[in-house]
Parts: structure tokens; C-alpha cells; sequence
């Protein structure tokens, strides 16, 4: 007989999966809302979304992606004792999280340069909140990244690189609804 449970099946740490669980339901209210809130003004969210930078934002889709794998890579390559390689891959992936933020930053600064704020309208309001939280975590991402690299056990590494893949999934929700929903 098997008395093991899902949660013994998990891979990773428990308490990651919560704070994982926790994040996608905070960003997804959030997802949520704003689809909500884009029902009672289809036309000029549609127009408010005409000013993002949609072809940054699909690089920056490319960058979170890539960087994820080089996380998964670190972990493989940790593992099976390519010690250079995972620290190798694990700056990679940070520094990939740097040129998200660093995009993320010209794409702001456009926006100011247009007068264009989180009071323009609902549609920016929302995407501030939840672009600007997602960047916050990026942050975080790169800084567990950093960390992991230096203090590079596998258990260590395999608790960032879940934490990296939650920003890559949540970045995943965020585009296509922010930026390319019509």
C-alpha cells in the first residue's frame, strides 16, 4: 500500500507551492477585475491599448521564457555536478530578469514622455498594477537568482527556479490579456 499524498509528490518546497498558489490567485483577481472592468468600456480600452509597446512586450516574453529555461538548465546541470555550467546558466537567467526590467523601464518612460499615467484611464490604472507588481517580482526573481548562484545547492537552486517559473507563468497570463486582447 502507498500512503503517499500529491503534496509528498510535489517536487520543490511546500511552503513555495503555497507562496506560488497565493501569487497566481493575487494576480489572476487582479486579471480578473480588469477584464471586468473592460466590459464596461470595450472602446476605450481598446484605444488606451493602442499606445503599448507590444513588440517590446513580445520580446519581453522571449526573455522571461529563455531565462526560465536557463533556471531548469541550472537545476539539470547542478545535479549532475556541472557546478560551472548551473552558476553559468543561473547568471544568465538574472541577467536575462535585468533586461525584462530594463525594457520594462524604456516602455514606462515612453509612457510618461506621453502624459500617459495611471489616471488616463481605467485601462492604465490596471496595467501599472499589475505590470508594475509583476516587475517587483522580477526584482525579487533576479535578486533569488543572485542568491542561488552563490549558495548554489540543488535544493536551493530548485526553490528559486520555481519561484523564476511562477514570474514566467504569471508574465505569460499578463500579455496576452494586457497587450493583445481586442
Amino acid at each position: 500500500m502507498n500512503d503517499s499524498s500529491l503534496i509528498d509528490e510535489l517536487p520543490g518546497e511546500l511552503l513555495m507551492w503555497v507562496l506560488i498558489i497565493s501569487e497566481l490567485l493575487v494576480f489572476g483577481a487582479g486579471l480578473i477585475a480588469f477584464m471586468g472592468v473592460r466590459l464596461t468600456d470595450p472602446t476605450g480600452f481598446a484605444e488606451a491599448q493602442s499606445h503599448l509597446y507590444r513588440t517590446g512586450a513580445a520580446f519581453n516574453t522571449a526573455v522571461l521564457v529563455t531565462s526560465g529555461y536557463l533556471a531548469a538548465q541550472a537545476l539539470h546541470w547542478r545535479r549532475t555536478n556541472f557546478r560551472l555550467k548551473a552558476r553559468l546558466a543561473l547568471l544568465c537567467a538574472a541577467a536575462l530578469g535585468i533586461v525584462f526590467l530594463i525594457i520594462k523601464g524604456v516602455e514606462y518612460t515612453g509612457k510618461a514622455a506621453q502624459g500617459i499615467t495611471y489616471e488616463t484611464h481605467p485601462f492604465f490604472l490596471f496595467y501599472y498594477l499589475l505590470t508594475g507588481f509583476h516587475a517587483a517580482h522580477v526584482l525579487a526573481g533576479v535578486a533569488v537568482l543572485l542568491l542561488i548562484t552563490w549558495r548554489d545547492d540543488p535544493n536551493n537552486i530548485e526553490a528559486g527556479a520555481q519561484f523564476w517559473h511562477m514570474v514566467d507563468l504569471v508574465w505569460i497570463m499578463l500579455f496576452p490579456v494586457i497587450y493583445l486582447l481586442g
